[in-house]
């Protein structure tokens, strides 16, 4: 696979994204997706920054204030049925979503469900080892975990946010062939489309309710 230039500035937005970039993602039919929280408790800790990434490389970060509770734009972006939401473990992102700013993300796709589906030779499903195989890139993680409600992001954790959703759409396309080969693409569609039911027993936190 050919080498990945580095991503253009991107635009970074209080609250919600403006019209243009709104537009912008509108005309697309795939769309890249990804949050950064305090932690991984939605009822301890609150959601930061929502970035996107269309199929052209656009790049925006949304930062999510103190005690917002909508982005009507962003909302309808990610409601639209015909775009296709492209996550890195979309239950943990979508769970944020819908707690804090009452967002049903559909239809979704996502890569670490696709690649346990697919890639059985191995038991590496994280987006940096997906990368690594199919881009021949080593990305840095160590900004995951960082302060992402500070009111004013480092270039470092820009960089960082931007290297989580700009290999999706890619990999969507590569997980999909795979899929599709290993006859394991309608068992992906069911699974992507459980996880808004996943969710909702996330936030009442009922685990393994089909163990007996």
């Amino acid at each position: 696979m050919p080498k990945y230039a580095p991503p253009p500035k991107p635009k970074v937005f209080q609250c919600d994204l403006d019209e243009e970039f709104f537009e912008l993602y509108s005309k697309d039919n795939h769309l890249a997706i990804d949050c950064e929280m305090m932690g991984l408790n939605p009822r301890r800790d609150r959601l930061c920054v929502v970035q996107l990434c269309d199929s052209f490389n656009h790049f925006s970060l949304i930062q999510i204030v103190q005690d917002q509770t909508s982005a009507p734009r962003l909302k309808s972006l990610l409601e639209r049925k015909e775009i296709t939401k492209v996550f890195h473990f979309a239950r943990m992102d979508m769970l944020f979503l819908k707690t804090y700013l009452d967002i049903n993300v559909d239809p979704i796709f996502c890569t670490k469900i696709a690649s346990k589906l697919s890639r059985t030779y191995t038991d590496k499903h994280g987006l940096k080892d997906l990368i690594r195989e199919f881009f021949s890139e080593n990305i840095d993680k160590k900004n995951q975990s960082s302060d992402w409600g500070k009111k004013i992001l480092t270039k470092d954790q820009i960089d960082y946010a931007c290297e989580d959703v700009r290999y999706l759409i890619a990999l969507e396309q590569i997980l999909t062939g795979m899929l599709v080969r290993e006859k394991r693409m309608d068992l992906a569609q069911n699974c992507f489309g459980f996880i808004p039911t996943q969710i909702e027993l996330d936030y009442l936190e009922m685990k393994d309710i089909l163990e007996h």
